[in-house]
């Protein structure tokens, strides 16, 4: 597994992690045993959310990490409607007690709201002098926000940006990528599969993952994850619902693309002009 400093908070951290969207409440056995196989894999970045399910990804999460929290770099994000002062702090502490830890590794917002960024950035540096935090950063941030963001903050404060990024969805490039790149800010791809639209075996995409998958004996998903994650900067965190597909995840943090076969990659799925909003799910 590739590892890389994860922003300014001086963590080396694998740059295939584990998701918890839609994490399956209902197979809740299912979903710690992928969980924990991720981190026998290597994988021990997890991500999770207050909003995942109102809190059940955090509870599913806890168990999986239960007796092994400090091989673990967790975070999760607080809702913009709960983004005030006194908001964050609560939610931050209903997060603490779903996960059964007393700190989390990095705390997002998790996308912008109405309550000003400054009261937010107040409440996270609060919880973060509490020892609750370690590090905070954002979510769905594009650069004007960005901007904003780091005129409030100053510079070494965010940890991360993480945002909708796959193959067919490669907009972050433009201008997030370089503008987090330049501040020292990790880039955090969510969805890297897409959401129900990974690139069908028989379409002129599929055809080039699939040779280059068999070239380096891995899956397309892995070929994915591994031209995901060619920057220094960006991290992925796949969800996985069973514990072959976690192995698998984690196994794709150790391919290396080549220059001629990431050329071909970026021919097929080309990341088209820069839209004028961010994408975001």
């Amino acid at each position: 597994m590739r590892h890389h400093r994860f922003g300014p908070t001086g963590h080396d951290i694998p740059v295939i992690g584990q998701g918890t969207w839609y994490i399956d409440e209902g197979h809740r056995g299912e979903a710690v045993d992928a969980l924990r196989i991720g981190l026998d894999a290597g994988m021990t970045h997890i991500d999770t959310a207050e909003m995942y399910g109102n809190g059940a990804s955090e509870n599913v999460v806890g168990e999986a990490i239960r007796g092994r929290r400090d091989d673990v770099f967790l975070v999760s994000k607080v809702l913009p409607s709960n983004a005030s002062r006194i908001g964050v702090r609560a939610a931050c502490e209903r997060s603490l007690k779903q996960l059964g830890t007393d700190r989390l590794d990095s705390y997002l917002l998790h996308w912008r709201g109405s309550y000003p960024l400054e009261e937010t950035f107040e409440a996270l540096q609060d919880l973060r002098a509490a020892g609750k935090i370690l590090s905070y950063g954002v979510s769905n941030f594009d650069v004007d926000d960005l901007d904003e963001a780091l005129a409030i903050v100053g510079d070494g404060e965010l940890a991360c940006n993480q945002v909708l990024y796959h193959l067919q969805e490669r907009a972050i490039e433009h201008a997030v990528i370089p503008w987090c790149k330049q501040h020292g800010v990790a880039v955090v791809a969510y969805s890297p599969f897409g959401h129900d639209d990974f690139p069908d075996v028989y379409s002129d995409g599929g055809d080039v993952l699939e040779a280059i998958a068999a070239a380096h004996d891995a899956t397309t998903r892995q070929i994915a994850l591994a031209f995901l994650t060619r920057d220094n900067a960006v991290f992925a965190i796949p969800k996985a619902a069973r514990g072959e597909h976690a192995r698998a995840n984690g196994e794709a943090g150790a391919i290396v693309l080549d220059a001629d076969e990431i050329a071909r990659l970026d021919l097929a799925f080309p990341r088209g002009p820069q839209p004028q909003y961010l994408p975001m799910i």
